[in-house]
């Protein structure tokens, strides 16, 4: 199967390719008034989506291309896959000894071959004689143009002009090359790291109304599409969702997470937010901007774990510094409320969290720390499905009903068991060594062990 979608693949590409060099040579034929079959470039049809498989074909179905944004798309790509393509643009203009300016093109140095511009794009779609075609060719292409909106095109500068090179995003190629999502690496110009898991849905134990909640959270990344687009509720409703995680720590609010992300088919990304705030004043605006430009888009859910250090409540403004970090706040709140994924923060205690941002929520998940039901089906899950336990007067059921621990404290008792069992050799682990364990997080957490 795998062997069948890379030919399709592969053939979608030689098909485009060969349909841009015909419009090549067509728009030169044109321009220097020679004899052609053919009256304008738009006479040559572009070849068939062959298969829904593969990144280039994604990208024309997904937006339903025109005639002049397909050969934006090729002839960005072309310099990846084909870049003698374009060497007809190296020739010159006899008559003046230099290049074609109307040909457009990048120089760079130490770079060999043509590198094509939005220059190049307007001249092979008819714009280098006729002014009405090239005027309609700058109109169209800016900003907003879903090509730089979804970051398919990359544009160092803002507003576009003609002399912009003509480049794919790193995301794109990306794509289009190997058929596959792309998923940035965490750097600092994306502070944020993707989070998956080996577990499911049974394997989160929390109370039942928390479960109800996540699915709520769950059908909504499912069917916002539905809901927005094809009901035509995105009239009042906006395409985001905002999630707000509570509880203490090892409750199971980064599983959750990873679980929604994994039941949806969606990339979760836990962003590093030690990464973003900054000192500097408009620092930290910058680095949430590159963050939230980089997800526009994409359908990606964002986790804000610990998020307190930069969404607590906003102060009074008495000095420089309290009028700075509520400009931060500020403009978070504008971050969030365009993006149009799942945001979720995650935080200790739902109070720290400034007023302005809980109105924003669809929704607030309570994870408190498990009871004892709770806590027995978690010991079974960890220590009692994988481990030989030694029988003795105090149980499993004994240890949950009296040793309250959340689910991450439990996780860090499973790992001194299993380094214990391990150094014996024998996968079987003694009561006392759980017992071991539990003490050592009691330690840790200055509670009395009994």
């Amino acid at each position: 199967m795998e062997t069948i979608i890379d030919n399709n693949i592969t053939k979608q590409l030689l098909n485009e390719i060969a349909w841009l060099e015909a419009i090549i040579d067509t728009s030169l034929t044109l321009y220097f008034q020679n004899e052609s079959p053919y009256s304008s470039v738009k006479e040559l049809i572009p070849p068939p989506v062959l298969s829904e498989e593969g990144g280039y074909a994604e990208l024309l179905r997904k937006y339903d291309m025109n005639f002049e944004e397909r050969v934006l798309l090729i002839l960005a790509l072309i310099p990846h896959i084909r870049p003698q393509c374009l060497d007809v643009f190296l020739i010159k203009n006899k008559n003046i000894d230099t290049e074609f300016s109307e040909f457009g093109g990048h120089k760079e140095s130490k770079q060999y071959g043509f590198i094509p511009t939005l220059e190049t794009a307007c001249f092979i779609v008819g714009g280098a004689d006729d002014m009405a075609v090239r005027l309609e060719f700058m109109k169209a292409i800016d900003k907003d143009h879903f090509l730089y909106r979804d970051r398919i095109l990359h544009a160092i500068k803002y507003p576009i002009r003609l002399q912009e090179k003509l480049e794919l995003s790193e995301e794109s190629l990306h794509t289009i090359i190997t058929g596959k999502k792309y998923i940035p690496t965490y750097s600092s110009q994306f502070p944020a790291q993707s989070i998956t898991t080996k577990l499911d849905w049974e394997d989160l134990i929390v109370e039942p109304r928390v479960k109800q909640q996540l699915e709520e959270i769950q059908q909504w990344v499912q069917h916002s599409d539905l809901i927005l687009h094809q009901w035509n509720l995105d009239k009042i409703l906006k395409p985001g969702f905002r999630v707000l995680f509570y509880g203490s720590p090892g409750t199971g609010k980064t599983l959750a997470a990873t679980l929604l992300g994994k039941a949806t088919n969606t990339p979760v990304f836990r962003v590093d937010l030690s990464m973003i705030v900054s000192k500097y004043i408009g620092e930290t605006e910058k680095n949430l901007g590159s963050l939230f430009d980089e997800a526009a888009s994409k359908n990606w859910i964002l986790f804000f774990d610990e998020a307190d250090a930069l969404f607590s409540k906003r102060t009074q403004t008495t000095t420089s510094n309290d009028r700075h970090a509520n400009q931060e706040v500020a403009y978070l709140l504008q971050r969030i409320e365009d993006f149009d994924g799942l945001v979720i923060l995650a935080t200790n205690l739902q109070s720290n969290i400034d007023e302005a941002f809980l109105r924003r929520f669809q929704i607030t998940v309570d994870f408190p720390k498990p009871k004892y039901k709770e806590r027995k089906l978690l010991w079974k899950k960890m220590i009692g499905n994988t481990f030989e336990i030694e029988e003795g007067v105090v149980t499993i059921d004994t240890i949950a009903k009296n040793y309250e621990l959340s689910g991450g404290e439990m996780i860090n008792v499973v790992r001194y068991c299993a380094i214990k069992a391990a150094r014996n050799g024998e996968k079987k682990v003694t009561l006392n060594t759980i017992m071991m364990g539990i003490k050592r997080e009691y330690n840790k957490s200055n509670k009395t062990f009994n």
